[in-house]
């Protein structure tokens, strides 16, 4: 008898905080759309930047966390829902992150920022699709630290979806020697590369590193929470940047640089303007899915949102499609299909086995009570 309602309750329990109220499931679909726009359009807008004429890495770097102060809109508007709808004799919070806090997601905001130079010196050397294949296996490594870091629980679907996407990274590399820009040494091709897989390791180890700190915050994950952790991950990140430029003479040079570019200077300005915001939308969307669900969640959509980033490369700078790309694409979807078929086949056994607990429960109400 002991033994049942034990059972019943960890059922239970683990109902309530593995589904989702439909207004996480609104919030999850918005940050997967977010995480789109910003993993498709990012390495487009920087790729623009570097085909025409900028060629400075540290100041490409800072742009992708450098629009960070245009989250704090969306803070204020959280701030005066919660006056809205919180009890008048109830203070309304202002700042959510504490202290301890704080202190981790600056660290993960430093890491950051190194993740974001090694990305942009890779993509200043790379073709798109080059440097999309190289990052693909990115998945595996959110998925080895993922299982490190917060214990991660694979089902036969999830570890399909892994191995699909990867496979369709190794079959994109097949055609990696010929992608060589014109003019460019077979040393800065390498240094590319090489910076790319370097940047694709550290983002699989930052993802899982954020979920972490989700779990030992020791305070209530809110979301208002997840967009200030955003803010100040951002904030180091792009401190840590700038730095760089600082040392680089970045600052002296832009607007000789800006001058110079091919597409002229207004134009430039509003590359930079907009690589700014679509960045911030990728990590508003993937921070936002690791609070809705996981960080391997948030691994497989970027992995399976990689060929896409080449057929735009495509369409966009008439990069080549060999046949190659088309079967990882597909091997992508796949993969992607897989994985929620996973998760709704879990979801649904969950929701079954909460109906079924109440419902013998509702049959046995003295058992139930004992």
């Amino acid at each position: 008898m002991e033994n049942h309602e034990q059972t019943t309750t960890s059922t239970t329990t683990q109902v309530a905080t593995k589904v989702k109220p439909p207004t996480n499931t609104t919030l999850l679909i918005l940050s997967c759309i977010l995480l789109a726009i910003g993993n498709c359009g990012g390495p487009l807008i920087t790729r623009l930047y570097f085909i025409h004429g900028g060629n400075r890495v540290w100041l490409s770097s800072s742009l992708e966390t450098a629009g960070w102060p245009v989250i704090i809109i969306l803070l204020i508007t959280l701030y005066f829902h919660r006056r809205a709808t919180e009890k008048l004799n109830k203070p309304t919070t202002i700042i959510y992150i504490r202290p301890r806090l704080f202190f981790a997601v600056a660290f993960i905001g430093l890491i950051t920022g190194l993740d974001d130079y090694l990305y942009a010196y890779g993509v200043a050397r790379l073709p798109i699709s080059t440097s999309a294949l190289i990052l693909a296996p990115h998945l595996a490594f959110v998925a080895l630290f993922a299982f490190i870091l917060v214990k991660q629980k694979f089902t036969a679907y999830s570890i399909n979806a892994v191995v699909l996407l990867t496979v369709g990274a190794a079959v994109l590399a097949l055609h990696t020697s010929n992608d060589r820009p014109e003019g460019e040494s077979k040393k800065e091709y390498t240094m590319g590369f090489v910076m790319t897989v370097a940047a694709a390791l550290l983002y699989g180890f930052v993802l899982p590193l954020i979920e972490l700190t989700y779990k030992k915050a020791k305070q209530e994950i809110t979301y208002t929470l997840v967009v200030e952790i955003q803010i100040v991950m951002c904030f180091f990140a792009t401190l840590f940047c700038m730095v760089g430029m600082i040392v680089n003479n970045d600052f002296k040079v832009i607007q000789r640089e800006a001058k110079d570019f091919e597409l002229g200077q207004t134009k430039y300005y509003a590359i930079l303007c907009a690589s700014a915001l679509i960045w911030q939308c990728f990590f508003l969307g993937a921070i936002g899915i690791i609070f809705c669900a996981s960080s391997l969640l948030s691994g497989i959509i970027i992995a399976v949102l990689l060929p896409v980033t080449e057929v735009l490369a495509v369409i966009f700078y008439k990069e080549k499609f060999q046949a190659e790309k088309g079967v990882a694409l597909v091997l992508s979807l796949w993969g992607f299909a897989s994985y929620f078929y996973g998760e709704y086949k879990l979801t649904k056994r969950l929701k079954d086995d909460m109906q079924y607990s109440q419902q013998s429960a509702e049959m046995d109400p003295i058992n139930s009570y004992v």
